[in-house]
């Protein structure tokens, strides 16, 4: 399985930016697709996902309204539409692949695959 994230970048407040997240050999079908964010002395911390089985998306309190998830059909790639950036939303952005039947969407620990990262800065 790989997963290439991308699309990252240095924004003002108030920009958007679209991350992108290449998919590639999941073993089967029904796997939810997350993204999560990691900013220098914080915890990894949900953004949101999709569920490919149903479409599905769910999302932080701190991003909904303001970020929308979107998969393609074909499974290959999933996307992070980031709008009215916020300085607080500097992070390195990560997506990450949960199985069926795996654990809870809002937990790291439940995705066994991830990619490697990019980088968002939002300037003030």
């Amino acid at each position: 399985v790989q997963l290439q994230a991308s699309g990252g970048g240095l924004v003002q407040a108030g920009d958007s930016l679209r991350l992108s997240c290449a998919v590639s050999g999941l073993p089967y079908n029904g796997f939810t697709m997350g993204w999560f964010r990691s900013a220098p002395g914080k915890e990894r911390e949900f953004v949101g996902c999709i569920r490919w089985s149903d479409g599905n998306t769910y999302y932080s309190d701190s991003v909904k309204g303001r970020f929308t998830i979107a998969g393609d059909n074909a499974q290959t790639a999933v996307y992070l539409q980031m709008n009215a950036l916020k300085p607080e939303d500097t992070a390195v952005y990560y997506c990450a692949a949960d199985p069926p039947l795996g654990g809870v969407i809002y937990n790291a620990g439940s995705y066994d695959y991830w990619g490697q990262g990019t980088q968002v800065t939002v300037s003030s």
